[in-house]
């Protein structure tokens, strides 16, 4: 099932300014994540090589998928860079952070992990493959760079174990925003319900402490 080709995304719109600041923001988590690590005590080079990769490593795996041309992180160096910021905050302030700010980035994480979904999916839109191919590379764009981060830590990542429904969250994003272009709902009007879909799961979970089950774990009788 093919899907309608979304419309030209100029760089100054908010698409783009959102996708930068997922960047950031991925970076950020990456970095502290990495600081936070008690089981490896890594240098001032791990913690930014771990919060470069939570930034950008999503989008350059979906991109080197679809072999349509360089990575985009590697295209536009703007990735690059705001990844590299993301990093440095978390190394030099991480330690400074206050509740209030933890609050504030679960809620930018929530936001971004549904607008990453969506824009995976719409850059495998652009290539022209179906919808199930778009749904998985929206997930991995969404959840990627922190898998990738996980991995290069030596353990192994996360989303596949149980816990908080962080790729269920993105895969709702990135499904319901293809359905809605699937039958001819606009891009403006899919792609803010599809955002709002994932950010009120990943939030929803966390306030209630929702958490996937391990598949061996049996009910008690």
């Amino acid at each position: 099932m093919m899907l309608p080709t979304p419309p030209h995304v100029s760089t100054t719109s908010l698409f783009t300014l959102i996708d930068y600041s997922g960047v950031v923001v991925g970076a950020l988590g990456g970095a502290l994540a990495a600081r936070r690590d008690t089981k490896f005590q890594f240098d001032y080079v791990g913690v930014i090589g771990l919060g470069m990769i939570s930034g950008v490593g999503g989008g350059m795996a979906r991109d080197v998928l679809l072999q349509n041309g360089l990575p985009l992180a590697l295209d536009n160096p703007r990735y690059l860079y705001l990844a590299l910021g993301g990093a440095l905050l978390g190394l030099f302030f991480g330690s400074g952070m206050g509740i209030r700010m933890r609050r504030a980035m679960l809620v930018i994480d929530a936001l971004g992990l549904g607008f990453f979904a969506i824009a995976g999916a719409t850059r495998a839109q652009d290539v022209g493959v179906g919808l199930l191919p778009c749904l998985l590379l929206g997930v991995m764009t969404a959840v990627g760079g922190g898998s990738l981060r996980d991995v290069f830590s030596g353990r192994t990542p996360r989303v596949f174990e149980r816990g908080e429904p962080y790729a269920t969250a993105a895969a709702l994003s990135a499904l319901l925003f293809l359905l809605m272009m699937h039958f001819g709902v606009p891009a403006k009007v899919a792609t803010p319900i599809g955002i709002v879909a994932g950010f009120l799961m990943r939030v929803l979970g966390i306030h209630f402490g929702w958490r996937t089950r391990s598949v061996r774990e049996q009910k008690a009788v």
